[in-house]
């Protein structure tokens, strides 16, 4: 079995990379394609030495499975073509709610990966896939009905150019001189900006709205789900303030115990001084965190949860190669 990585060079292709290196997947060869600036670029990978190759004159028949890493665009063009005869992994947002194309958190739902009609496996936008992983034990035992969450989103879900962006901006702010923002719609160091992606018609940014479609998609269509998604000048790591509404009782105890022995969550809920999980402590980690525990007293079966998670790796790179794990273990991969 051969493996592409399409956007090699990118920041989800190299993470890919980097979580390819970790787990033991097995695999034959191992191509890297990029655009035309990036070819030529070598990247060392277990030991060996990778050549990065041209995405326009790519073979993809060479590759069982190939991951696609390089934006929306890219893969509205190529993905299709990818998968005429090899098995397409997508982090863009362009198949995501195509009802013939599973959206998928291995954790959440690995039943729709038997559906593939395709050859095409999408992966959740990065704030969905850590806010499922969380509710998926908790709607399994108490049923949510609706969800009201807020993002604080790093700026690395915007790709290199965006962080580098906040590092040039600190240092200017820092040394009083005047901000122009290429990346944001405002200055993004020692701000927040309640605004990721574009606005549609009734106010709602397209990051809010697919936060919505995608949860329901993956987990269930009933849940009413509302959110807020701000960007803050953070490098690394999505955080989200949830507050859930259940169809049943629940107690603390049993939402912690459900949390902690369910795949991927990691409860860190200490009720003191520093006993609850920030986006710099998330960074690199697999683990989705979840701290600040709480009922909320306002209304019937109300709770209130903080989640963070790494966004570059459970929203994207990590979520991908568990695609690729899970295909492979139940031997869904080449149907």
């Amino acid at each position: 079995m051969n493996i592409a990585i399409v956007g090699a060079t990118g920041n989800v292709g190299r993470k890919t990379l980097e979580v390819l290196e970790k787990k033991e997947l097995k695999f034959n060869n191992l191509y890297l394609v990029a655009s035309s600036k990036s070819v030529g670029i070598k990247i060392k990978f277990r030991g060996k030495e990778y050549e990065v190759v041209d995405l326009e004159s790519f073979d993809f028949s060479k590759a069982k499975i190939i991951f696609f890493a390089a934006g929306r665009k890219i893969s509205e063009k190529f993905a299709q073509k990818a998968s005429k005869n090899s098995l397409v992994i997508d982090n863009s947002s362009f198949f995501r709610m195509d009802p013939e194309v599973p959206l998928i958190v291995p954790q959440v739902n690995p039943n729709d990966l038997k559906h593939i009609k395709k050859n095409i496996i999408a992966n959740p936008n990065c704030s969905t896939a850590q806010l499922v992983i969380a509710l998926k034990p908790l709607h399994d035992l108490f049923i949510i009905k609706r969800i009201v969450v807020s993002t604080y989103q790093s700026v690395s879900g915007g790709g290199k150019a965006p962080m580098d962006e906040l590092i040039e901006q600190t240092k200017q702010s820092l040394n009083g001189n005047k901000i122009k923002s290429k990346n944001f719609t405002k200055q993004i160091a020692f701000n927040a900006i309640p605004h990721i992606d574009m606005f549609s018609h009734d106010g709602y940014t397209k990051e809010e709205l697919k936060m919505t479609n995608e949860t329901k998609k993956i987990l269930d269509d009933k849940i009413d789900l509302t959110a807020t998604c701000v960007r803050l000048p953070i490098s690394v790591s999505h955080s989200e303030s949830v507050n859930i509404q259940f169809e049943k009782s629940f107690s603390l105890e049993k939402v912690r115990n459900a949390l902690e022995d369910f795949d991927g969550c990691k409860v860190v809920d200490e009720r003191a001084d520093g006993g609850y999980i920030t986006p710099i402590d998330a960074e690199g980690k697999y683990e989705t965190f979840i701290s600040r525990i709480r009922e909320d007293k306002t209304i019937e079966n109300g709770l209130n949860l903080w989640i963070v998670s790494d966004n570059l790796l459970r929203g994207a790179a990590l979520n991908a190669v568990e695609i690729a794990e899970t295909l492979i273990k139940n031997n869904f991969y080449g149907k």
